[in-house]
Parts: C-alpha cells; sequence; structure tokens
C-alpha cells in the first residue's frame, strides 16, 4: 500500500521523529525554525551517507584528496569570492500580514497548482518565464507575473506586494573580545571558499598533479527567509564538495564526465533511473560556465539534491587578486603556468538523507497464511547506509540463548553497527527493525544449541533461512561493501 504522495512527507516526518532520526531542534523550548537535530538512527545514517561519499572521491580516485578547513574565514574571502555582493535571493513582502516570500517559491508553487490541475504545459511556461525573468534580473517583470497569475499570500489572501528587493543570505558575527573593537565575519554559507584558498596547499603537499580534485565535508549556513519542507531547506546544513582543478580548454569535457559520474553515483544505491532527472541551469551564476542540477523526485516535486558547476577560473583568480598571493600550476607537460579551472560536484548531505528516507519508506500491508491482513512500516534503506546492520535477537530470555547471542554481538560488532534486543514476541522485534531500516536480523533459538544454525531474516523479503551462525559475518559483511 503506497502512502498518498500530498501525505507521503508529513508520514516521513513523523516516523523520523518516532524513531530517531529526527527531532525538532530545541523542541522543549517549542523549537527554532528550520534548525534540526539528528537522532541516534539519524546519526549514524548521516555518518554512512558522508562516509560513503567521502570514500568515493578520495579512496576511489587516486587524484582526489581531502580537507577539513575551519569554519571561520577572513572575511575579504567573502569578498573576493561575491558572496557579500551577489549572494542573496529576490524576496518580496506581503503589506497586509508582514509576510516574506521568496519570488521564486511562489511561483514554483503556482506553477504546482497547475500540474495538479492537469495543467503540465501551464506549468512549463510559467517556470520558463520565471527563470528567464531571473536570469536577467527583471524584478518589474517578475512582479507582474506574479499579479498575472493572481498569486496571493497564504496568510492575508491578498496580492498586496512590496517591490521585489534582493536578500543578502550570509549570517555575520563578530571576532574579537571587545564588541567595539571586534570584526566583523561571515559563516560560511559554503565550503568552497576553504578549499580554493588551500588550493596551493594541498597540490604541494599532497604532490597533486593536474587534473586533481579536493574535496571536504561540512557545515554551512544561509540565512533562508523561507526555510520550509523538513529538513530540505535548513539555515545550518551540511554540504559534501569536490572542485576539480583542470588545464584550461579541457573544462567541457571534464564538466561531461562528472555530471555523468555523479548521476551513476546515486544510481549505484539501487535507486531507480526514472526518479532521477538532470535540470540545466537557465541563470548562471555569476562565476559559472555551465552548470545543472541533478534532481529527485522527493514527496513535494523534482528538487534538487546535487550541483555540477563549470566555475572557469572565477574562483583562483578572484582570491588572487585580493590576496595579493599567485595561485598558479606549473604543468611540466605543457611547459606553461595557468590559473587552473574548476569543475564542481556540489551535494547536500542533508538533502541526501531526505532523498534516502523518501525513497525507502513503505507503508506495507501484508496478508497471512491464514487469509487475514498485517500492516508493516519498512524502510528500505540501502544496506550500506542503513544505520544497523543487524539486529541479534534470542528468542527467549533464558536456557542460554541470550548467552549464545552475546558471543555472536561479540564477533560482529567490530565490523559493523549490530542491535541487540531481548525484549517483546519476536514478531514485535522484527516490525521495529523494519521501521528503522535494519537490513538483516538474526534469531537465535533452541535449535541453534545443537547445530549452530540461527535464522536469518532479509528485511525486504521478510524471507528466512538457516545459516551457520559461524556464516553471518560473513553474510552481512558481503551485503554492506
Amino acid at each position: 500500500m503506497s502512502t498518498p504522495v500530498d501525505q507521503l512527507l508529513p508520514a516521513i516526518i513523523a516516523h523520523a521523529k518516532e524513531y530517531g532520526f529526527v527531532f525538532p531542534s530545541s523542541e522543549i523550548y517549542d523549537g527554532l525554525g528550520a534548525v534540526y537535530d539528528y537522532g541516534p538512527y539519524g546519526s549514524e545514517l548521516k555518518k554512512n551517507i558522508r562516509d560513503y561519499w567521502w570514500k568515493s572521491m578520495t579512496q576511489l580516485h587516486e587524484n582526489i584528496v581531502g580537507i577539513d578547513a575551519a569554519i571561520f574565514m577572513h572575511p575579504t574571502t567573502w569578498k573576493a569570492s561575491g558572496h557579500v555582493d551577489n549572494f542573496s535571493d529576490p524576496m518580496i513582502d506581503n503589506r497586509d500580514s508582514k509576510k516574506r516570500y521568496r519570488v521564486d517559491h511562489l511561483l514554483e508553487a503556482k506553477a504546482d497548482e497547475f500540474t495538479q490541475a492537469g495543467d503540465s504545459a501551464g506549468a512549463t511556461a510559467l517556470l520558463a518565464q520565471m527563470d528567464t525573468l531571473l536570469a536577467a534580473e527583471d524584478f518589474a517583470g517578475l512582479k507582474q507575473l506574479m499579479a498575472d497569475n493572481k498569486i496571493v499570500c497564504s496568510v492575508s489572501g491578498t496580492g498586496n506586494w512590496t517591490d521585489i528587493r534582493q536578500f543578502n543570505l550570509m549570517f555575520s558575527t563578530q571576532v574579537g573580545s571587545v564588541a567595539e573593537e571586534s570584526d566583523t565575519i561571515y559563516l560560511r554559507p559554503e565550503t568552497a571558499q576553504g578549499i580554493f584558498v588551500n588550493f596551493l596547499n594541498v597540490q604541494k603537499t599532497a604532490r597533486m598533479k593536474i587534473p586533481f580534485g579536493i574535496a571536504q565535508t561540512g557545515k554551512a549556513f544561509r540565512n533562508e527567509i523561507v526555510a520550509r519542507q523538513f529538513i530540505f531547506r535548513m539555515r545550518e546544513f551540511e554540504q559534501m564538495e569536490m572542485q576539480f582543478f583542470v588545464r584550461p580548454g579541457t573544462e567541457g569535457d571534464w564538466y561531461k564526465y562528472w555530471k555523468e559520474a555523479r548521476l551513476q553515483w546515486h544510481l549505484g544505491l539501487g535507486i531507480a533511473a526514472e526518479k532521477y532527472r538532470f535540470h540545466d541551469h537557465v541563470k548562471l551564476a555569476h562565476y559559472a560556465k555551465e552548470a545543472c542540477d541533478i534532481e529527485f523526485q522527493f514527496p513535494f516535486g523534482f528538487k534538487e539534491v546535487e550541483g555540477i558547476h563549470s566555475r572557469g577560473d572565477f574562483d583562483l583568480t578572484q582570491h588572487q587578486i585580493y590576496s595579493k598571493k599567485k595561485l598558479q600550476y606549473f604543468d611540466n607537460e605543457i611547459n606553461q603556468n595557468y590559473v587552473p579551472y574548476v569543475i564542481e560536484t556540489s551535494i547536500g548531505l542533508d538533502r541526501m538523507f531526505l532523498l534516502i528516507l523518501s525513497n525507502a519508506y513503505e507503508e506495507e500491508q501484508l496478508t497471512k497464511e491464514d487469509g487475514s491482513t498485517d500492516s508493516r512500516v519498512v524502510l528500505h534503506i540501502p544496506p550500506v547506509l542503513a544505520p544497523v546492520k543487524l539486529a541479534i535477537l534470542p528468542l527467549t530470555k533464558k536456557d542460554g540463548l541470550p548467552e549464545v547471542a552475546r558471543d555472536l554481538m561479540n564477533e560482529c560488532k567490530p565490523y559493523f553497527k549490530c542491535f541487540y534486543e531481548e525484549k517483546d514476541a519476536i514478531g514485535k522485534r522484527y516490525r521495529r527493525q523494519d521501521a528503522i531500516g535494519t537490513p538483516f536480523c538474526v534469531t537465535i533459538d533452541h535449535q541453534t544449541l545443537t547445530d549452530q544454525t540461527v535464522t536469518v531474516r532479509y528485511r525486504d523479503s521478510m524471507v528466512q533461512e538457516r545459516v551457520l551462525m559461524s556464516q553471518v559475518r560473513e553474510l552481512v559483511s558481503a551485503q554492506i561493501q
């Protein structure tokens, strides 16, 4: 039984809280908007996604290395990068409700209404008009487009709008012991600049030759006025970015390479190809030569989960100008100094987390052998990412079964995350493990005492089979690589 699309996101949010994946931040104080905490299983899933990406970049590519740059950076960094002058979104206020909106979100919501009404052509045309006007920064045209489509405030119900204006998204703070003497610095809105300012440090110490990449994961901060859709758009979030430095003139080929390579990374998790699509940017960022998004079909429609950008030599050139330090590479093959061009892959870790939950969540109706029905909520999380890999469940609390189960637990837990539980009937314990996405459960029963076999139960098919207890660790390990 599939959950209706309009009910899927609320169901996922409720499930995520009930089973320890995601909690509203500061909930005992009524929460803080667009900020969330990851619980016991959520923190494991998030770590597993991060580790899976990190391995795919740094371990499986001989020419990509990692760094961990500081969140605080010299304030001139953000002037050089263009964030001080260009990192903004077009906003509009409703005069009656005093509520502020991002203009593109209002127009996208109207396009969703067209789609739900069966007018896909109208939705496509509206989004195309919006993209064209955004690219031209035609704010008067955007306001007129809102008026033509009778877009009103969801609170006041009126179209009494202010003019559209840009709103900078960076958080600022002060560094220094005395407020009056302190300097203003910014919480980084992206992790990429920490890579660019360390370009030469990494190239020299890691002895890298062009083409090569630098990967980084870490927190970033954006003062989103309209944060929404659970953890999809937050003010504090985590990115997984890789900047790939190439010889000028080869950037087009490398852009195509990374565009396809990143899609294959997603598909390698076993997620259906039809749930993904590319969206080529109409409005390019101030630094971009080419750019596209990998979009996933979330419960609220196709939305960006990862961006691939051909950034040219903008970043290194800008930092070279502002710092007055050379950020060039000497290419022995062509006996030439140059500022490398950059291909960026940037994926939101929190969005990838929501993608995994959205793809995995299922409310399943079951028919028993006697004809009666049952149901379960199951998370079909790819085993390599699952928070718990193996649940070890002694059938009873006596007759030596817990001791045998503990022996198996001690054997397996150095190699992957395990969970041990004795409480409740075995069926209830299976259901709890289904709900957190555990791919394998092992039951220790009285037969185990006589022949050293156990029952392995598979999450997705619910098939059960007897295997030797000595084979369990190898069986699970083979599935989570």
